[in-house]
């Protein structure tokens, strides 16, 4: 057995690994909401999992680069091609590395993956509540606090409860402004989710 073979055999078993393991926390994520010490601050949110079960945890935590952001479109992102195969250890390459701005977009549902602590929102072109949708993410990490914050506190004003037990569909889609960095996710139940490529990490703000 030659030794890229070996090599490929070890990315493709761990990819299932991670893959499997991720699934089983996506069916059970609002169980672990209650083994949150203080469920209602996003900025004491605990990640439950170990960071080699997240996938590409290093390519995603990392902070916003100080660069010019060029100005994208929900529906332009839905056009971007995917690819088939991303090693879960894969490093940041090609567009991941520039920064994106989505001035117009619809908040349709956010929560906390009450596992790995981020704030996961899918967002969409119009208010539509079947438009297709791509994820936009606010990392754990601590340079995102406030943004977290703002965020929990802007659709509180709206009726809307968002926190490690809380969240989900919002009843109405709420405008909203996002800027982040391209990031290519790997396939899993994504319901009305039309994409792999997300904005992670993201702010989002509300208009």
């Amino acid at each position: 057995m030659s030794p890229t073979f070996r090599r490929f055999e070890h990315i493709c078993l761990t990819g299932i690994t991670i893959l499997l393991s991720l699934d089983f926390v996506s069916c059970k994520g609002q169980d672990f909401g209650a083994l949150q010490p203080t469920p209602n601050d996003l900025c004491k949110c605990l990640s439950l999992e170990p960071d080699v079960a997240d996938y590409r945890h290093l390519a995603k935590h990392v902070p916003i680069p100080n660069i010019p952001a060029q100005e994208v479109t929900v529906e332009i992102i839905l056009t971007w091609a995917q690819d088939p195969l991303i090693p879960p250890d894969a490093p940041r390459t090609g567009r991941e590395l520039e920064v994106f701005h989505i001035a117009n977009a619809f908040l349709q549902n956010a929560s906390v993956n009450a596992v790995d602590c981020d704030v996961v929102m899918e967002i969409s072109a119009t208010a539509d509540k079947s438009s297709p949708r791509m994820i936009v993410e606010t990392p754990v990490d601590s340079e995102y606090c406030s943004a977290r914050q703002n965020m929990q506190a802007q659709l509180k004003q709206h009726g809307f409860r968002l926190d490690s037990q809380h969240g989900g569909e919002l009843p109405q889609a709420l405008p909203v402004d996002v800027i982040g960095l391209a990031f290519e996710d790997f396939e899993h139940d994504r319901g009305p989710v039309a994409t792999l490529w997300e904005l992670h990490p993201a702010i989002v703000t509300l208009h």
